[in-house]
């Protein structure tokens, strides 16, 4: 894999030895949303997710790492359809960025999202996209601290 990344920073004249632009991950997972940022879902007081554009239910597989304290905004890759539509390689983001990269297809009224309600399992700690990578996560990176 971090040859293929040093090819496609060569390819685009991207130095590999560049500083990160965040060292918590933000850039990374800004650059997944900007290819996915169609494939978003908010939490519910259900403690499902609803997609935000199409109004569709959505579940975190129990088996991933987020599944324990899920985040309030996600993006992910895909769905997958078995008992529940799971949706598959799922990251956490920040509302405010959904905006920030596609302005095109979000307004700030997609992400007001009455944050008086209160959601199920709020985050008593920030995780660290160390944490998650260390335990064992794959695409399934947790947002430090909102």
């Amino acid at each position: 894999i971090h040859e293929q990344l040093e090819r496609l920073c060569e390819r685009v004249e991207l130095s590999a030895d560049a500083p990160a632009q965040s060292a918590d991950g933000d850039g990374l997972r800004k650059a997944v949303l900007a290819g996915y940022f169609y494939n978003t879902a908010r939490l519910q007081s259900s403690a499902d997710y609803r997609t935000i554009k199409n109004p569709q239910t959505v579940h975190v597989h129990p088996s991933s790492a987020l599944a324990k304290d899920p985040p309030k905004w996600v993006v992910f890759h895909e769905l997958v359809f078995t008992t529940k539509e799971f949706m598959r390689s799922v990251t956490e983001i920040r509302p405010e960025w959904l905006v920030e990269i596609a302005p095109h297809y979000y307004q700030k009224k997609d992400i007001d999202d009455g944050s008086g309600k209160r959601l199920p399992n709020q985050r008593a700690a920030a995780r660290s996209t160390a944490d998650a990578v260390g335990n064992g996560a794959s695409v399934q990176v947790a947002q430090p601290g909102r």
